[in-house]
């Protein structure tokens, strides 16, 4: 893949473009190298969005996450959730999140309404 840049069409082009990629790792912005690594980046994410794509994450998980990301504890979800007993219930999966808890995670951890608004995995299962 040395010549011109080409799509990524099949998994034999994305293998090419991934070690492409490797090789120009770490070429400065605005540098021919440079240009061709930020091109190549954006072919192999079109590649990969349509080859393999991922769904977006569960809302506890992403709950969870962001959780342990912020070193919080379900103490400290009491302010967003409730009570003691509801931080428990919500975090175990047998009660749903209100809008408005899903509006007081939004605005207080920076978690995605479209994330927290998906149904959880149990009810998803069920």
């Amino acid at each position: 893949m040395a010549g011109e840049v080409r799509p990524i069409r099949t998994k034999r082009d994305y293998e090419a473009a991934l070690k492409e990629v490797e090789r120009l790792w770490g070429a400065k912005a605005g540098t021919r190298d440079g240009d061709r690594l930020d091109v190549l980046a954006t072919l192999i994410d079109a590649y990969e969005a349509e080859h393999y794509p991922m769904d977006p994450p569960d809302p506890i998980e992403a709950i969870k996450f962001r959780m342990e990301q912020q070193n919080l504890t379900r103490k400290d979800l009491e302010g967003i959730l409730g009570t003691r007993t509801r931080v428990a219930e919500v975090l175990n999966r047998r009660r749903g999140l209100s809008i408005n808890m899903i509006r007081r995670l939004h605005e207080s951890l920076g978690i995605s309404t479209d994330v927290l608004i998906r149904p959880s995995r149990a009810k998803r299962a069920a």
